[in-house]
């Protein structure tokens, strides 16, 4: 048995890393030429899907019109 015992403070860094990793947020952003391309009905759904699997969504500005594609998007989530 020639194996090298592992460095524990080269563990405890990588374990580090990796809680860093998932305790980190991200900033997606959905762009749009112009009004009424699906922005907003896009964000909708990706942060219903996301919290369908029990990923937390904070939604920082939201445009206060509504477009037909947002209320239909509305009406599939009350389904």
């Amino acid at each position: 048995m020639d194996k090298e015992r592992p460095d524990p403070d080269k563990i405890l860094r990588d374990i580090e890393r990796e809680e860093e990793k998932k305790s980190s947020g991200r900033l997606k952003i959905f762009f749009g030429y112009a009004a009424g391309v699906g922005k907003t009905y896009t964000m909708l759904k990706a942060a219903h899907s996301l919290q369908k699997n029990n990923i937390d969504v904070v939604i920082g500005y939201l445009e206060p019109h509504v477009f037909q594609v947002e209320r239909r998007h509305k009406q599939e989530q009350r389904k």
